[in-house]
């Protein structure tokens, strides 16, 4: 069997998954089981991978997909909360007093305090969050979600505290021969893993400066009565200042505390910066900019939802609705850095299964250090005294929680197994390649020198496919890996585009569109959000690839 047919065979699950989602709008609910089904009819028949690794890979991802699912279930649990408590109005509330200006209020809201939500909770929860906060504002409810997405970017390479990079690259190439290589090289696995997330925010900076800017233009140009893409460049100067006051703290944690932070740490600071500087007129445009009125919107920017943005929420203090926020970014702190001991006492209760069906498969799930139950049901539990709820409101955020969490257990159940066949297939009696890597050497041989130009979109399917980062990262980390030492270029760069490319494409996720328009009422819009949202995808993501093949080809930095 030829290489170029390997591959080709290779790649038919990936194709599977765009052709049901993309081309006949298939949930993940109905398209993930069917590549899996797909995938593993490729690894017994043509791979002729034994049952044992069959078996052995299958169970690891289904371990991995509950990690993910216990973290998804805990921020929604904790959002829940918050929203039946009346938190979040009263969050809501101390945005509208920032700027009667839509551009600055939607930068502050999505690109900061989104970002921040993303380091805490990640799986897109922050577009499901500030979208509604928006819609309460004025804003049409297909701009509040188009700025969502396009916001929640930069931040998602450590959404969820680090997941992505954590569990979604580190599971990945955590494979005997990567690890050979490092010790040649002198680093160690975790080491590697640290570095991957410092060089995916460098990636990130000058694309993330421009985030801002162009989410604003955007809602300008598409949404403004004189649809001006003009009117949104203007504000450029507090644009790019915002952008700023996120990456600048964001770059800083990931050299100095590791991937669980930038996000967490550059939207707080961020906020803590750019909002008395609001207050204080720094740099804000002396006109303000203001949508045409509802009367004059098109059909399909409102969805069935209406909002009162004059309701007082049971008159909370901003303070206090605020402190369930910072007291998960305290936690989050002391249980992640490593001189306190207060992760070590959480990891000391861990399950742990090595040589899976006598495989080199290892399974390990420690529950207490999992960010879904401490530190997030823990402060959703906490939420009930401080803020007095009743029996009726705990009960509402907790079966919502359980409700929302049944599509993406049904996705993650069958796509992070379908991820780890292809990954383990290598384990087959012929000695063939696995699948992530007979795709990496025949696209090595066609991008050539040229590969981390592409290499940012490859991460971009994979979150367009399975919306999720992490799931990308699972997905194309080997094989990205496997195309740098092929065409002989640094694996630590190309992991750390495939890193960033899978956060840019966070906002052509497609259960990310779905769940964001379902936060503001908006049924049918979808093909409209990832036609328009793949236009800042394709200029974040060409920033990225020259910045890489400016450190490859035209500076002495050298790198593993």
């Amino acid at each position: 069997m030829s290489e170029n047919f390997l591959a080709l065979l290779a790649l038919l699950p990936i194709l599977i998954i765009f052709v049901l989602m993309a081309g006949m709008r298939w949930p993940a609910t109905r398209a993930m089981p069917l590549a899996f089904v797909f995938t593993l009819l490729l690894v017994l028949f043509i791979w002729e991978m034994p049952v044992v690794w069959i078996a052995a890979a299958s169970i690891n991802g289904l371990v991995i997909a509950l990690k993910i699912l216990l973290i998804v279930f805990g921020a929604l649990t904790l959002l829940f909360t918050m929203r039946e408590s009346g938190a979040i109005g009263a969050i809501n509330r101390g945005f509208t007093s920032i700027s009667p200006d839509r551009r600055i209020q939607a930068i502050i809201i999505t690109w900061l305090f989104g970002s921040f939500i993303e380091g805490a909770a990640g799986f897109g929860t922050p577009a499901a969050l500030t979208a509604p906060l928006l819609l309460s504002l004025g804003f049409p409810a297909l701009a509040a979600v188009m700025v969502a997405l396009i916001a929640n970017s930069t931040a998602v390479s450590f959404g969820a505290v680090g997941t992505p990079t954590l569990i979604g690259v580190g599971t990945s190439l955590n494979l005997p021969y990567i690890e050979q290589d490092l010790l040649a090289a002198g680093l160690s696995y975790a080491e590697f893993i640290r570095l991957t997330g410092f060089w995916t925010a460098m990636l990130h900076v000058l694309p993330g400066l421009l985030v801002p800017l162009i989410m604003v233009a955007m809602m300008t140009g598409f949404f403004g009565e004189r649809k001006s893409f003009a009117e949104g460049l203007k504000i450029w100067p507090y644009a790019i200042f915002a952008g700023m006051c996120f990456v600048v703290p964001y770059l800083i944690v990931a050299r100095f505390l590791g991937p669980e932070f930038p996000s967490i740490i550059g939207g707080l600071v961020g906020m803590l910066v750019l909002i008395p500087a609001t207050q204080a007129g720094f740099l804000v445009p002396e006109k303000s900019w203001d949508f045409a009125p509802a009367s004059k919107w098109e059909p399909n920017w409102s969805g069935n939802i209406k909002m009162d943005s004059q309701t007082d929420p049971a008159g909370i203090s901003l303070l206090k609705a605020w402190l369930p926020y910072a007291l998960i970014g305290l936690l989050l702190i002391v249980t992640r850095v490593h001189f306190f001991p207060f992760g070590g006492w959480l990891q000391s209760v861990k399950l742990e299964v090595e040589n899976v069906f006598a495989t080199d498969v290892y399974l390990d799930f420690d529950p207490l250090y999992n960010p879904g139950v401490f530190p997030f049901i823990l402060v959703a539990l906490l939420c009930i005294p401080l803020f007095g709820m009743k029996t009726s409101q705990v009960k509402l955020a907790w079966s919502e929680a359980f409700e929302r969490i049944k599509g993406p257990a049904v996705a993650l159940f069958f796509a992070v197994p379908m991820v780890r066949l292809m990954m383990q297939s290598g384990s087959n009696p012929h000695e063939l390649p696995g699948m992530l890597i007979a795709m990496a050497q025949f696209m090595a041989g066609l991008a050539s020198e040229t590969w981390p130009v592409f290499s940012p979109f490859v991460g971009a399917l994979g979150s367009f496919m399975a919306g999720s980062n992490a799931v990308s990262n699972m997905l194309f980390s080997l094989f990205q890996y496997s195309v740098a030492e092929q065409t002989e270029m640094s694996r630590l760069l190309i992991v750390s585009l495939q890193n960033m490319g899978g956060a840019i494409g966070n906002m052509l996720g497609v259960h990310n569109i779905i769940a964001a328009c379902a936060t503001v009422g908006l049924v049918g819009v979808e093909g409209i959000l990832l036609k328009r949202n793949l236009i800042p995808v394709i200029i974040l993501g060409l920033l990225a690839g020259l910045l890489a093949m400016i450190i490859l080809h035209l500076t002495s930095i050298s790198l593993f």
